[in-house]
């Protein structure tokens, strides 16, 4: 029979390469979804904030058309992300592992999204109020993934903005091409945890796109499944 160490060093491997995949899949999800909203919003990003910050000041120097929307995206996003924060407080202090909760919450809200878009077709104003409300759960579902990203999936590369991700992959490729550098080691380590879900992120971008203009709003079924796949195999 094996030993607890020999099964030990077995589990620690395969639980790593989980836990990349489990970020890959998360990335695609957050391209995904982010490319749906785009498309579909007149440029509402769901999952980058940031950016609706930059479509504001586009949008205010010509038409001014789905300014409200992209306001409103900053309180929803810190509604979700606080509304994230709570329930895995309350969930830890009832010895609750809160992952699982949030998987299936957040593929609730894609749901909706969905659900909300397809019943405002065809979507023609970027300032329709059933817009601003499609957006407005897109964003939440998003909010959901950002902040688990932070409080639960610490150990995760980051999964919904890529920038940071990038520049310490260049950083770290740098590292591994000159001579006599010291931290290689870590470099590797880091680019391993790092490259897949940016691969992934941009994966999903380009299927999203493709899906949308297929599909329309029944594309989200297939982040929605992938949340529910990873949900069901959290131990």
């Amino acid at each position: 029979m094996p030993s607890e160490a020999a099964t030990a060093a077995t589990a620690a491997p395969a639980s790593a390469r989980f836990l990349i995949a489990q970020g890959t899949l998360l990335a695609f999800v957050a391209g995904y979804v982010d490319v749906v909203g785009f498309a579909a919003l007149f440029g509402l990003f769901t999952a980058h904030v940031t950016g609706n910050f930059v479509m504001i000041g586009l949008e205010l120097a010509g038409s001014g058309q789905g300014v409200l929307a992209k306001l409103l995206a900053l309180p929803m996003f810190v509604v979700a992300v606080a509304a994230t924060k709570l329930a895995v407080t309350a969930l830890t202090r009832r010895g609750v592992a809160p992952l699982r909760p949030l998987l299936l919450v957040q593929a609730v809200l894609l749901l909706a999204f969905m659900a909300a878009g397809l019943l405002a077709l065809p979507i023609q104003s970027p300032d329709a109020p059933a817009t601003i409300v499609v957006g407005l759960i897109g964003v939440a579902a998003m909010g959901v993934q950002n902040a688990k990203a932070r409080i639960v999936l610490s150990e995760h590369a980051p999964t919904t903005i890529m920038t940071g991700n990038t520049t310490q992959i260049v950083i770290d490729v740098v590292e591994l091409l000159s001579p006599g550098a010291t931290q290689k080691d870590v470099a590797r380590t880091r680019l391993r945890k790092m490259v897949p879900p940016l691969a992934g992120f941009a994966i999903g971008a380009v299927l999203g796109a493709l899906a949308f203009a297929t599909l329309s709003f029944w594309c989200v079924l297939q982040p929605v499944g992938i949340l529910v796949a990873l949900a069901v195999m959290q131990r």
